[in-house]
């Protein structure tokens, strides 16, 4: 099943990249869509794309979302964004933990004001975001949260002296990592209330204004188009609890096992 007709959906990091395909790919398969980042404004022209533009897209193809600014960093904006999500569209059923801040910097003098940030937006926002939406989830025993990860954060198996001379992406590995280790841990936490946690990474990298601005896109790297990975949410996030769960997936390699 593909179906979201009547589910509400938060998908946060939503202003552009993945998050913005996985939004409209909800949207048209039905769901009402809380489209929420800090971007209302570009003010990095590197960096194009807002949470109303994503909106916009929506409703202009027929479907419904509302935007909701939040800085994910801060838990008094965590916790207004999903009360304004349920205000305005109701229980939430689906939760997609996108948002990402992201620096490539040589792991030897990494400040830990960036570390800190970092961990609170990929890791800790994910898990108060799931404890804010579990409590209706539970009452209604189903619903879906969805971690996007990335390939990152699976151990180097070459090698040291052949993998990342820096380290500029260790702490972005670890980052994903311990998500992932959140998704397996809550999904067994879950599963007798009928709910879904998974995570999803690209196979490829995903050409997006962020990977473009880090140059992870090159010529002579192949690339996956931001749609692989809306659909694939889409699947995990519309699937059967009690068979789609627990999963640490890629976004083809789910599409291909489910046909």
């Amino acid at each position: 099943m593909t179906d979201l007709n009547g589910k509400v959906a938060i998908v946060t990091g939503a202003s552009r990249g993945i998050g913005a395909a996985i939004a409209r790919r909800f949207a048209e398969a039905g769901a009402a869509v809380a489209v929420t980042a800090r971007t209302t404004e570009v003010t990095d022209e590197r960096l194009p794309g807002t949470i109303h533009e994503t909106v916009d897209s929506i409703t202009k193809a027929g479907g419904r979302a509302i935007a909701i600014a939040a800085n994910l960093a801060d838990a008094a904006d965590r916790e207004q964004l999903v009360a304004s999500a349920r205000e305005q569209l109701g229980p939430i059923d689906v939760l997609v933990n996108n948002a990402a801040v992201t620096f490539f910097l040589p792991i030897a003098d990494f400040p830990q004001k960036r570390f800190d940030l970092m961990m609170q937006v990929q890791v800790w926002a994910p898990l108060h975001l799931s404890q804010l939406v579990l409590p209706e989830m539970k009452e209604r025993k189903t619903g879906w949260i969805l971690n996007i990860s990335s390939r990152a954060a699976i151990h180097p198996t070459m090698p040291p002296q052949q993998w990342n001379a820096g380290g500029a992406g260790i702490v972005y590995g670890m980052c994903k990592a311990a998500l992932e280790r959140l998704s397996t841990g809550l999904a067994a936490a879950v599963y007798d209330d009928g709910i879904a946690v998974n995570a999803l990474s690209p196979n490829l990298v995903v050409p997006t204004p962020g990977t473009v601005l880090h140059n992870l896109v090159r010529e002579d790297r192949e690339s996956e188009d931001p749609t692989v990975m809306a659909e694939a949410a889409l699947r995990l996030c519309s699937g059967d609890p009690a068979k789609l769960t627990g999963r640490i997936t890629y976004s083809q390699d789910l599409l291909d096992e489910l046909g």
